[in-house]
């Protein structure tokens, strides 16, 4: 591991978009300029000054590269504390941790993503990447599925996805309002209203715990293998180095083994599903 992602370096908060009324995407620049030049899928620790350090899925693409985003939910005392920053605060952060999405294997195949909640936020990082890498990669499928319309992430990116030749992007929600025109049900309902073509696709999801263990029923039951389900692991990452042990999960570390993990590894490790 490069020494250099053990030290703590500072970002300044550049612009923050809010996604719903308890989530925003923060856009952070380095002093010293670029981005992070990371894998999609990795991950970082940031801390807010005199509240503490948390471990935050990185959301935008490595081909973004003056700066970088995160997305977050107010749950906590350092998540509450970003959320009260202003513009050109300045924050720490370690990393990028992680071994990322395999973006080597997935040239030249199509991908399916399916996400709840606030799932979509790591899963943007490879949409985009494939965006601006999309002559080497095939067909997209994005599945989105949130409890209510209001907490639907990134909704000001659907049609500018769903315009891209090749890519498709179908949403659901639990519950429907009268604002809501769309589909009503769980998102894995929603691979049964597509063309998915099994073979040369790998698929990612990520999102709640009870979310994964059905939508990778329904993945099995159109005919996926194992090794190309992929998901991310939500552990609660301390050291970031795999010395501390908050991340484990069976043989594995999160911070450094995954986040990211094929369900062929997952069923290996019983803790994890």
């Amino acid at each position: 591991m490069d020494k250099e992602l053990y030290l703590p370096r500072i970002a300044i908060l550049k612009n923050k978009m809010d996604e719903t009324p308890d989530t925003s995407t923060f856009t952070f620049i380095l002093p010293e300029g670029g981005n992070l030049n990371h894998i999609p899928g990795q991950c970082l620790q940031l801390t807010v000054f005199g509240y503490g350090e948390a471990p935050i899925s990185i959301t935008s693409s490595p081909t973004q590269k003056d700066y970088f985003q995160l997305c977050v939910r107010n749950v906590g005392n350092v998540t509450s504390a970003l959320h009260r920053l202003d513009i050109g605060d300045k924050v720490g952060i370690r990393g990028p941790w992680g071994n990322g999405f395999p973006i080597d294997r997935l040239k030249g195949k199509n991908a399916v993503f399916v996400a709840g909640g606030l799932g979509l936020a790591p899963l943007r990082s490879l949409i985009n990447y494939i965006v601006d890498k999309r002559d080497d990669y095939g067909k997209v499928w994005i599945l989105s599925g949130a409890r209510t319309p209001k907490d639907h992430l990134f909704r000001s990116e659907w049609n500018r996805w769903n315009s891209i030749d090749g890519f498709e992007v179908l949403t659901t929600v639990d519950r429907a309002d009268d604002t809501w025109n769309g589909n009503v049900g769980v998102v894995g309902s929603l691979l049964y209203k597509t063309d998915i073509q099994v073979e040369n696709t790998m698929a990612f999801i990520c999102g709640p715990p009870i979310m994964f263990r059905f939508v990778t029923i329904d993945l099995k039951k159109l005919g996926f293998a194992d090794d190309v389900i992929i998901s991310t692991l939500e552990r609660h990452m301390k050291c970031g180095v795999g010395k501390c042990g908050h991340c484990n999960v069976g043989s594995k570390y999160v911070c450094v083994d995954g986040p990211v993990f094929t369900y062929e590894e997952m069923k290996k490790q019983p803790e994890a599903l």
